[in-house]
């Protein structure tokens, strides 16, 4: 079996390279773009439809700080502690979705403090339209050969460059099929029987969780982290158990609140 060699660069032009990593996350965000501006004509996010950029670009700073800065300390900072000109190499692959989840929270927060919507509404529509993104960032992965799974013998199984001659599980796929295009139509399935806002976003953290944490079972555990518990669990496991109980606790807060769609 041929080891999977797809050329991260789409083109190159002098010293300037576009790469199929990036471009997976412009996709994203363009899709986004859309979506948000549905939501604002639907009347389901209540903000001026000019402000759409505004949130974005605000989202996308912190999404991305938050990202790499949960990468780098929590997964990777032996790494990096001595190699500290690479910190912003973000073409090089290195993004958490933990952080990345983190950031966007705080950005939801300031975008709707300072636009006058509520933290739930923000988060609700970031839901919404953000969720598709998670399937072409993990194509990205998959191209870039990165976050691969683990050694298998099924019919599934693709030989990656950086993972040995042995045929693995494509899990960047699993990821993306589960937590990018299942996960989006739960969602849009729920927005259509909720009345309140903030059972989205909940739904999301919740729903992520569960799909990744089943997932990782079939993905290679990070090597600079390896294993915990007795060589059963992943850091990504750990921190989704932190997610699904903190979905479920932030659905009860949010059931005190009246937020009313």
């Amino acid at each position: 079996m041929n080891p999977l060699n797809i050329d991260p660069i789409i083109f190159s032009i002098g010293p300037v390279a576009v790469r199929w990593y990036g471009m997976m996350y412009v996709i994203g965000f363009v899709i986004a773009n859309i979506l948000l501006k549905v939501l604002v004509r639907r009347g389901f996010f209540k903000i001026q439809e000019e402000k759409i950029d505004s949130m974005i670009t605000t989202m996308l700073i912190c999404m991305f700080l938050g990202a790499r800065f949960a990468y780098v300390f929590i997964y990777n900072w032996d790494y990096y502690s001595q190699n500290l000109t690479e910190l912003l190499h973000v073409w090089q692959g290195g993004l958490s979705f933990h952080g990345a989840l983190a950031g966007l929270l705080f950005g939801g927060w300031y975008f709707g403090k300072k636009n006058g919507v509520s933290w739930a509404q923000v988060m609700d529509a970031t839901a919404l339209a953000g969720t598709p993104g998670l399937f072409f960032g993990r194509i990205g992965n998959f191209i870039n050969g990165e976050l691969y799974g683990r050694v298998t013998d099924s019919s599934f199984g693709m030989v990656f460059n950086g993972g040995g001659p042995y045929p693995r599980h494509p899990s960047q796929l699993y990821e993306g099929f589960a937590e990018g295009l299942l996960l989006t139509l739960i969602l849009w399935f729920i927005m259509t029987k909720v009345k309140r806002h903030g059972v989205i976003a909940c739904s999301f953290i919740i729903g992520y969780g569960f799909f990744r944490y089943f997932i990782e079972f079939f993905r290679e555990a990070d090597a600079q982290l390896g294993y915990y518990f007795g060589e059963t669990t992943t850091m990504g496991q750990i921190l989704c158990i932190i997610m699904i109980i903190s979905g479920f606790v932030a659905m009860f807060l949010n059931s005190k609140r009246n937020d009313p769609i």
